[in-house]
């Protein structure tokens, strides 16, 4: 008997990792919280980590993902470490290593409330971020999230919902 789960995993990685994350968000009421955050493990907090990052690099870069106020969550927490030494992405977990240095040297800038025409323009000005983003499309995610996936598969245990 297939469960969601199942069907999800023969659809594909994202969609794999969309279906657990799905159910983590509706837990914590699609926010992430001081009040919610309690509600989900570490591996679960992770996998919402990736989920974010996937959703918003893939849309607008990591400038997209910063200044609809994710970085903090994504890029202050242990989500580079948990990929480095967790679950055996090494090389991903130091390209978000870089991620978070340069997040660090220029997070006023990117976490300033912006109308529509300076976001546009932090493109341009943060040139690095930019490219950062860049980076993770073209060299990244198509290895990085299988990876996760098979990580996830292989411990899902650690990863339902009770």
């Amino acid at each position: 008997m297939n469960t969601p789960l199942d069907t999800a995993w023969n659809e594909g990685p994202e969609a794999y990792i969309r279906t657990l994350t799905d159910a983590y968000l509706e837990r914590i009421g699609g926010e992430l919280t001081p009040e919610t955050i309690g509600l989900l493990t570490a591996d679960q907090l992770t996998l919402l980590a990736y989920r974010y990052l996937l959703d918003e690099v893939m849309q607008g870069g990591f400038i997209q993902l910063i200044q609809n106020g994710l970085g903090p969550f994504v890029l202050d927490g242990p989500f580079a470490m948990m990929m480095k030494k967790h679950w055996g992405l090494r090389d991903f977990g130091n390209f978000i290593y870089d991620v978070q240095h340069e997040y660090h040297r220029h997070r006023d800038e990117l976490e300033a409330d912006l109308d529509e025409e300076q976001f546009m323009a932090l493109y341009e000005q943060q040139e690095a971020m930019n490219e950062l983003g860049d980076d993770f499309l073209d060299d990244y995610q198509e290895e990085v999230t299988p990876a996760i996936a098979a990580y996830v598969r292989e411990h899902e245990a650690d990863f339902l919902l009770p």
